[in-house]
């Protein structure tokens, strides 16, 4: 079974740093929540996931074991649901880039932003 050898919560930079042996990922709060393993963002299948916005700012307030197999993250905008295992952690920090250049873009295909406090308005070409 998949284990980290370390994990780091770092408040001040809002990034989880998660080590497997000689191979270390520091993952983003922003991205951690917009990649939620939850049914909330997930859906319940194929074609229901939704496309989590405006989390510039979120961080994480705390983590919890979830057994031998993952982590619990309580972020703060409330969202503490889904269990984020060993492997998907893994999956997200080998994959962190090409997901977050998708993520990107399906926020610019959508008229969506990361600030909350920023409405995106795209008229047709004329």
């Amino acid at each position: 079974m998949l284990k980290p050898s370390q994990v780091k919560l770092h408040k001040k930079s809002k990034t989880l740093e998660v080590a497997f042996g000689n191979d270390c990922y520091t993952l983003p709060a922003e991205f951690l929540r917009v990649h939620s393993p939850s049914a909330e963002v997930r859906g319940h299948g194929p074609g229901q996931e939704v496309l989590v916005d405006g989390k510039v700012d979120i961080g994480i307030n705390d983590l919890k074991p979830s057994g031998n197999y993952g982590l619990q993250i309580i972020f703060s905008d409330g969202h503490d649901s889904g269990i984020y295992s060993w492997n998907y952690l893994k999956e997200l920090g080998e994959n962190h880039d090409s997901l977050w250049q998708d993520y990107l873009h399906k926020l610019k295909e959508e008229g969506k932003n990361r600030d909350p406090h920023v409405a995106v308005i795209q008229f047709p070409p004329v």
